[in-house]
């Protein structure tokens, strides 16, 4: 029955149905269901509110709506719009120089919102028109825009890492209290954040390099502009003014948290409080975007809790039917050992990213096979900067990759699908390479983490 509800509600969530209500729906089907035929039983609902309390007053998940409140604040106030024109400006004489301002400030606006969906529509609706119209590769621009957009599941901060770090861990202290630990070790969102930074900027980096050669092999699909743009004062301070609070914002928020000044709350508070000061010093803020930024804020807060608690109830269910045993023998058979496990999970991760989107499978997925995997060895923190740069991958890889759809939805009219598939198609390639490289070298992951908090 475990193994039949996780088929039934994959299935139930492609129809479309909502993932909140389909979780916890179908999970108390179920358990009626096994209360009738023996197989649950139903006093295990009982810890329901409880549990579900602790996950309301969970003092690291008050950090999303603030993380969520500070991107929303950049995006609607068109700050994030105005650092593009500027870098766009600035590197626009050389050639390729607009790619690299779409890479530059596409990674600034996903450690600021860190949500894949609005990084892409914003960075579509911004730069591929412009892209187009200087006469660059449509396909290579489209995928360039779907892999920028995704670096929000990695660049910290990110809300990803945050989930993932509540998430971890309570997997992390379960599997050292299996294995005989009773004084167990935590790992936090700060070890999440600085293990993400290196992995999150090599990623930078090959994108990066990738343009390079590209531009060296094919050089007419990046066109050299018509018209210079004259270097002044006025135009260096109008960067200037448009560069440097956002980054100051970002040092601010994340350096606070790897140095152990604040917790990720506080950090996000500041951010929060940060990203409208700037709005209104650069005079983008009024009532009507305020009450925009607040409608969408909650949005986002509502859906991710409610998430979260259908994924709470679905939890306790599978574990009531007895899929947690299921999975662990799975897990123990597996050829390889630890690391037949290890790729077999991955695998079913990067499937699910084509129906689930990250929060869905962070609440559900990770808590279901994370503590069975660190009790056999594994180190939290490479666990999940692996696990976040593989749904990565997995909502950029055609036909079926979240990022895809959104670029889609904002841009038809300009690049049709066959030109986004083709376009990420490298880009997916190269995040495998930096999955491959994660997997020979975890010291990219935990070395960082190890000489902060150590």
């Amino acid at each position: 029955m475990a193994i039949l509800l996780f088929i039934i509600v994959c299935l139930v969530l492609m129809l479309g149905y909502p993932v909140a209500l389909t979780l916890a729906g179908v999970s108390l089907m179920f358990a009626f269901v096994g209360e009738m035929l023996g197989s649950f039983d139903s006093s295990l609902l009982g810890v329901l509110p409880n549990r579900l309390f602790g996950v309301i007053n969970n003092p690291i998940l008050m950090a999303v709506p603030l993380f969520v409140f500070m991107g929303v604040v950049l995006e609607k106030s068109k700050v994030a719009e105005q650092l593009l024109t500027s870098m766009a400006e600035l590197f626009g004489q050389l050639r390729g120089g607009l790619i690299f301002s779409v890479f530059f400030v596409g990674m600034l606006l996903a450690a600021s919102t860190g949500i894949v969906g609005a990084t892409v529509v914003t960075m579509g609706l911004m730069s591929l028109p412009t892209l187009l119209k200087r006469g660059y590769d449509p396909a290579f621009s489209a995928g360039a825009i779907c892999a920028t957009g995704t670096l929000g599941q990695i660049i910290p901060p990110s809300i990803a890492l945050v989930l993932l770090g509540d998430v971890l861990s309570n997997a992390y202290q379960q599997a050292q209290l299996k294995m005989g630990v009773y004084s167990p070790k935590s790992v936090s969102v700060g070890d999440l954040f600085a293990g993400a930074l290196l992995p999150g900027l090599l990623l930078l980096a090959l994108y990066c390099l990738y343009t390079l050669i590209l531009i060296r092999v094919k050089p007419q699909q990046f066109p050299m502009p018509a018209e210079s743009r004259k270097v002044d004062l006025a135009f260096i301070l109008k960067v200037i003014n448009a560069l440097v609070p956002p980054l100051l914002l970002i040092f601010l928020v994340l350096g606070s948290i790897l140095f152990g000044v604040a917790t990720p709350t506080e950090a996000a508070s500041v951010g929060a409080f940060g990203a409208l000061v700037i709005a209104m010093v650069k005079r983008q803020m009024s009532l009507a975007i305020l009450k925009e930024v607040m409608l969408n804020t909650t949005k986002v807060t509502s859906m991710v809790f409610l998430i979260l608690i259908g994924a709470s109830i679905f939890s306790l269910v599978f574990r009531g039917l007895g899929g947690e045993e299921l999975i662990h023998q799975l897990f123990n058979s597996m050829p390889g050992g630890v690391i037949g496990a290890t790729l077999l999970v991955m695998l079913v991760i990067f499937l699910l990213g084509f129906i689930l989107d990250f929060i869905e499978i962070t609440f559900v997925v990770v808590p279901l096979v994370a503590p069975i995997l660190l009790t056999m060895g594994l180190d939290p923190i490479w666990l999940g900067i692996m696990i976040a740069v593989n749904l990565q991958t997995s909502f950029l890889t055609p036909p079926f990759g979240f990022a895809l759809f959104y670029l889609r939805g904002v841009t038809k009219d300009l690049v049709t699908s066959g030109q986004i598939y083709r376009g990420v198609i490298p880009f997916v390639v190269i995040q495998l390479v930096l999955m491959i490289m994660l997997s020979i070298w975890p010291s990219l992951v935990t070395w960082l983490p190890e000489l902060i908090y150590r």
